[in-house]
């Protein structure tokens, strides 16, 4: 089986246009919780194949966008710091702070560096044994395993000038806060496949009994999701709320139990604040008491104040999905790649960069 082609086939996509048009019956609004799924679905143009009662709502689940603003002040707090290097992924450098973004600052002498590998950590680490070498750690369930692996190697090695700056966060809770949120109407979600490879799609099935919402853990390629799209509709039509994992060729029940007890080691869950959504109580992790001296938070003072949002953003309700990005009075005008103003824009992930690279606003 080809991975690519056959899962981009124009053929199958149209037979399976054809079958959700058969069977379809009501209007359904479907959240697809991560960035990945609205790229596909803007990229392959699927609010335009499928019928109109078809609505996609984009969620919570670009981990860059979700993150407030207090934590990338305190990011460049840090990184502000003498004989710091500072480390983190590229599409935090530009997400804006209070005052400046971690480029601004770089573009003002600081060592900030974008990482393809948290492990590069290690390698730099032992290039400068007299700076302190902060990692800003982000990311749901896929990436949270490699900053456990970082740790763990660090503590191996006994390399002493590393720190972390930890901003995990887990993909049920601000699913569950969303759906407790009377404002929002969502009536099924496009589960991430990717977290589902690490944490196995069983932890979706409390928040589908729990709300009687059809979740289907789907890939990302346009035949993955239109294959989704028909099950959502089937379980609709039959009044019925369970997991359906689509993307069998990657997810299993249980998913990957050693990076799951390599995480719980070092980790444990703790109240976290999402951009848009507010303190959600254990949407996040943090490192265990027993590990704090490999914690920034621990070791170095990282009290901020933060300024407010820009009042012209809506990322927040877009977040909640309250908004699409069309809704914003500055998109694809005053907010672009190039100039952001929300977090939405900036992310490779963000819903504001999909519908601006695939919508012909440009």
């Amino acid at each position: 089986m080809n991975f690519i082609d056959e899962f981009r086939d124009k053929n199958t996509i149209l037979a399976l246009k054809k079958a959700i048009e058969e069977k379809l019956t009501q209007d359904i609004n479907i959240m697809e919780i991560c960035g990945g799924h609205t790229h596909s679905i803007m990229k392959y143009a699927l609010p335009s194949i499928l019928p109109k009662q078809i609505n996609f709502i984009h969620g919570p689940g670009c981990p860059v966008c979700v993150m407030p603003r207090n934590r990338i002040d305190t990011a460049i707090k840090l990184a502000s710091m003498q004989d710091v290097i500072f480390c983190t992924l590229g599409d935090l450098l530009r997400v804006p702070g209070s005052s400046m973004s971690l480029l601004d600052l770089r573009a003002k002498g600081a060592d900030v560096r974008a990482l393809y590998s948290p492990l590069d950590v290690l390698r730099i680490a032992l290039q400068n044994p007299a700076k302190k070498v902060i990692f800003f750690a982000i990311g749901f369930e896929t990436t949270t395993p490699m900053s456990a692996l970082l740790l763990q190697k660090v503590i191996e090695q006994k390399i002493e000038n590393v720190f972390f700056h930890i901003n995990h966060i887990v993909v049920p809770a601000p699913i569950e806060a969303i759906m407790s949120d009377e404002n929002v109407k969502i009536d099924a979600f496009l589960g991430p496949s990717h977290v589902s490879v690490i944490t196995g799609y069983h932890i979706y099935e409390p928040l589908a009994e729990k709300f009687r919402t059809p979740i289907v853990v789907s890939g990302f390629e346009p035949v993955d999701i239109m294959e989704s799209v028909f099950n959502i509709v089937l379980q609709m039509n039959a009044k019925s709320a369970k997991v359906h994992n689509q993307y069998k060729r990657a997810v299993s029940y249980e998913g990957n139990v050693k990076a799951q007890n390599l995480v719980k080691y070092y980790f444990e869950p703790c109240d976290f604040e999402f951009r848009g959504l507010g303190l959600i109580k254990k949407g996040g992790l943090k490192l265990k008491d027993e590990f704090a001296k490999y914690d920034a938070s621990k070791q170095f003072d990282c009290e901020v104040v933060s300024k407010n949002e820009n009042k012209a953003c809506i990322c927040g309700q877009i977040l909640r999905g309250l908004a699409k990005p069309y809704d914003c009075k500055v998109f694809g005008k005053a907010c672009t790649p190039k100039s952001p103003i929300g977090s939405c824009m900036v992310s490779g992930e963000g819903a504001c960069a999909a519908y601006y690279k695939y919508s012909k606003v440009n």
